[in-house]
C-alpha cells in the first residue's frame, strides 16, 4: 500500500504535465481560419414565418445624387444651406475707425439687388458723376467704358423733394446731425438734439451715419444730403424722413471715391 501511493501521485503529475503541455504546444489553428471567423461572427437575421429569403427581391441600387433641388427663400438662402458671398462678407463686415465701431451688415437678409456691385450703365454723364435714380432706389457712380458702381439707397420724403443737377459742395466724415426747427416742430421728441442745442454727436447711431455729402446748386444749399444710416432695413424703401440713405459701409466707399465739387444728378 505504501508503494502504491507514490506511483499514483507520479501518474497524476504526469497527466497534469501532459495536459499543460497540450495547451501550450498544440495550438488551435482553426481559430485563425478566415472562413471559420466569418461563420462565427456572421449576423443573425430575423426571418419571419412564411417568407423564403431566397425569393425576396433586392431593392434596386439607387445612384447617389450629385446635386439636389433646393428651394430658395426670400433672403437668398437655401433651406439648410445659407449662402455666403465672401466678397459681400468682406464689404459689409464690422469695421472700426476713429474710436467708433460699425456693426456688420446682415447682407444675406437684404434684397441682393441693393448690395454694392459694378454694373453696365449706359449714360451721357461723364465718369465721376453721381446719378441718383429715385424710381429704382439706386445710386450710380459713373465709371469709364459704360460701367458704374451701383449702390442701393433708401429715400425719405426729402429724397423725393428735389431733382436736378448740383455739386458736392463739401463732404463730412462722421457728421453731426442738426435737425432744423421745421423738423423739430414735426417731431418734438428730437428737440434735445435740435440745431439750436448743438445737434446730435457723431457716432454709429447718428441718423447721418458715418459720412455725409452736402449737395449745393448755384452756390445755394439744396438741403439734399447723401448720407449713411444705421437702419439697414430702410435700403431700397421709402423711409419717413431723410434724403438719400446708404449703408454705412457703402457711403464710406462712395466718400472715398468722390472729391469735392463732384457733379450730382437726381432723376
Amino acid at each position: 500500500m505504501a508503494d502504491f501511493l507514490p506511483i499514483s501521485r507520479r501518474l497524476l503529475a504526469v497527466a497534469a504535465l501532459a495536459t499543460v503541455s497540450a495547451c501550450s504546444i498544440i495550438p488551435d489553428t482553426g481559430a485563425t481560419d478566415p472562413d471559420r471567423f466569418a461563420q462565427e461572427t456572421a449576423p443573425i437575421f430575423y426571418q419571419p414565418e412564411g417568407i423564403d429569403p431566397q425569393k425576396v427581391k433586392r431593392l434596386p441600387v439607387q445612384p447617389v445624387p450629385q446635386a439636389r433641388d433646393l428651394f430658395r427663400t426670400q433672403f437668398n438662402q437655401t433651406y439648410g444651406l445659407p449662402t455666403s458671398n465672401p466678397v459681400h462678407q468682406a464689404m459689409y463686415a464690422q469695421r472700426s475707425e476713429d474710436d467708433f465701431t460699425l456693426p456688420a451688415i446682415p447682407y444675406t437678409r437684404m434684397d441682393q439687388r441693393f448690395l454694392r456691385q459694378e454694373v453696365g450703365y449706359q449714360t451721357n454723364e461723364r465718369p465721376g458723376t453721381i446719378v441718383v435714380d429715385t424710381r429704382s432706389h439706386y445710386l450710380y457712380f459713373v465709371e469709364p467704358d459704360g460701367k458704374a458702381m451701383r449702390y442701393g439707397v433708401g429715400l425719405g420724403a426729402a429724397g423725393y423733394a428735389w431733382h436736378g443737377r448740383g455739386v458736392v459742395q463739401w463732404k463730412q466724415k462722421w457728421p453731426r446731425w442738426t435737425p432744423p426747427a421745421e423738423m423739430v416742430a414735426r417731431e418734438p421728441e428730437i428737440k434735445p438734439v435740435s440745431a439750436e442745442r448743438g445737434g446730435m454727436n457723431p457716432g454709429p447711431t447718428n441718423p447721418l451715419g458715418a459720412r455725409a455729402l452736402y449737395i449745393f446748386q448755384n452756390g445755394r444749399d439744396t438741403l439734399y444730403r447723401i448720407h449713411g444710416t444705421p437702419d439697414w432695413q430702410s435700403i431700397g424703401k421709402a423711409a419717413s424722413s431723410g434724403c438719400v440713405r446708404m449703408l454705412n459701409q457703402d457711403v464710406i466707399d462712395l466718400y472715398n471715391r468722390v472729391p469735392a465739387k463732384t457733379e450730382v444728378v437726381v432723376l
